[in-house]
């Protein structure tokens, strides 16, 4: 057990760069989504390895999200019928994405880290005003499209994860034909589901700095109260240069440590 508390030793600027680095991220995420572009990198910036620093996101992240998760379903903003398979096939996946990113060599994830994270990234950038009202479609369609989607996004974000809340939206809402509050809410829920199957994974291989998760997982709360509780006017504004600035300060110490 103390080895998953303390993995390595923790500092006061590991833990100050983990605080800023989770509440700035989870503020992104209730704004506009994509907060895991901020978040993975941080632990990354902290100084944690690889696979310590994907496991010990999962804690955090996972915490947060249900702060947004419960507003969601508190609003009514839930499809069961699709949200309950879409949860256990994205248990099933992040499992197997989990186990997939555990056994490749740290130095093979951050070369994947360099190509995927600008790919993402251009991805949640673009992002266009989404539908407020749900579509015409075939209800067996509609199904299976979600529950494919759960089950390979999750396997996602199991093995990475940045990005997994805004595929899943565009996926949704452009293919599923869903509402944007609803497909929010559902995606909320698998986004959780997905966290909390690549978290046990990880914490059965050792792989997550729980002490540090912990702290982080109180700024993801702050972060995601706030962010899900305020409407701000071109929040774009805000996310897209921070968004930046993490990437260039991500690509800098990978780069660093790769050459």
């Amino acid at each position: 057990m103390q080895g998953l508390l303390f993995p390595m030793a923790l500092s006061w600027r590991m833990a100050a760069i983990v605080v800023i680095g989770v509440f700035l991220a989870s503020f992104v995420d209730g704004v506009a989504g994509g907060g895991g572009i901020i978040s993975v990198p941080t632990y990354f910036l902290a100084g944690l390895p690889a696979h310590l620093a994907l496991g010990t996101n999962k804690l955090s992240s996972g915490i947060g999200t249900v702060v947004s998760t419960l507003r969601f379903i508190r609003g009514g903003f839930v499809n069961w019928r699709l949200a309950i398979p879409s949860v256990v096939l994205a248990l099933y996946g992040a499992h197997l994405g989990t186990r997939l990113q555990l056994a490749l060599d740290e130095r093979y994830l951050k070369w994947l880290l360099l190509l995927v994270l600008p790919l993402v990234a251009f991805v949640v950038l673009r992002q266009k005003k989404l539908p407020e009202e749900p579509g015409e479609i075939d209800r067996r369609r509609q199904t299976a499209i979600v529950l494919a989607s759960s089950l390979l996004i999750g396997a996602y974000d199991g093995f990475y994860g940045p990005g997994t809340g805004t595929f899943l939206i565009l996926i949704y809402c452009g293919m599923a034909k869903m509402d944007l509050r609803t497909a929010s809410g559902n995606v909320k829920l698998v986004n959780l589901a997905s966290n909390v199957g690549a978290l046990a994974t990880s914490l059965m291989h050792g792989k997550v700095f729980i002490v540090l998760g912990l702290i982080g997982a109180a700024a993801s709360v702050g972060g995601h109260y706030l962010g899900s509780g305020l409407a701000i006017k071109d929040g774009s504004k805000i996310v897209r240069p921070v968004i930046l600035i993490v990437l260039v300060l991500l690509a800098v110490k990978v780069i660093s440590e790769l050459l």
